[in-house]
């Protein structure tokens, strides 16, 4: 693992004005060249041989659309979960916007396929009190890309400042409706970062998969973290065995809202996001 070594680089990076403007304004924020390359290649390995199991498995992975799935997974089966995160920018953004009892609740990764087309815009689940009435964000999402996003491999997309929207009218207070696509379209990002970037949102800012033109594959590896009380682990089981509990650092194991357990069972996938089906993946 590396960390940008120029000190204003890394004093802008972790100012908390700065996090707290992106994430409350736009919605969004990242960190180029986070990780080195190797370490990114060995995460691709990984998911690459989890993907391939949950394929094989029936509800392994979870259909967002023709050609993506998406696949929840235990820190344990990826050899870089303790360098992501405890990552010096990862922690400071938890902290900054969650507070210093923030919770790692979820871990996965998502794969538009090539022939993925665009997902409805959306939002990864209903609003809670705290934003609606509190304005107040209480839990983040980090992506990390294990490919360079090129044009045509179905750039994710956001439409910056959405996270505030009223969705009490939107289908499951998830999906607005197609009269208010013009005005994502208008503001939309799209996100082509390269191995190494990450970035981290509030899954609350409407996005969505855009059409992978191309033959590759663009998997992400999905961070979810709340803040106290946010109950996102109600939709997620994360599990640590014992003998990889024992290994983390001391402070890490106060951020996980796990259940640890003797052997990892397999994950019954409560997160459907069922308006992204579109039809079998």
């Amino acid at each position: 693992m590396t960390i940008t070594k120029n000190s204003e680089t890394l004093r802008v990076t972790y100012e908390p004005a700065v996090i707290m403007g992106a994430l409350y304004g736009p919605g969004i924020h990242g960190l180029k060249g986070a990780f080195e390359r190797k370490w990114v290649e060995e995460l691709a390995k990984d998911i690459d041989v989890l993907y391939k199991d949950a394929l094989q498995r029936p509800g392994g992975a979870v259909g967002r659309g023709p050609k993506r799935h998406y696949v929840e997974i235990h820190p344990e089966d990826i050899s870089g979960f303790v360098d992501l995160v405890t990552h010096p920018w990862v922690k400071a953004v938890c902290e900054t916007v969650l507070g210093p009892e923030y919770k790692i609740v979820e871990i996965g990764f998502d794969v538009p396929n090539p022939g993925a087309v665009n997902q409805p815009w959306h939002r990864d689940f209903p609003a809670p009190e705290d934003t609606v009435k509190g304005r107040r964000l209480n839990s983040l999402a980090f992506n990390i890309t294990t490919v360079d996003v090129e044009e045509d491999m179905g750039p994710f997309e956001i439409a910056p400042g959405t996270q505030w929207d009223d969705g009490s009218e939107y289908e499951s207070e998830m999906f607005p409706e197609k009269e208010l696509y013009s005005r994502y379209e208008a503001l939309a990002e799209q996100k082509m970062p390269k191995m190494g970037d990450i970035s981290v949102r509030s899954a609350l800012t409407i996005h969505r998969g855009t059409t992978n033109n191309s033959n590759k594959s663009r998997p992400v590896l999905v961070l979810g973290v709340d803040a106290p009380g946010a109950n996102n682990h109600e939709r997620h089981d994360l599990q640590i065995t014992k003998k990889f509990y024992e290994t983390l650092p001391e402070d890490l194991k106060g951020h996980l809202m796990c259940r640890i357990v003797d052997e990892l069972e397999v994950i019954v996938q409560e997160h459907t996001i069922e308006g992204l089906k579109m039809g079998e993946a």
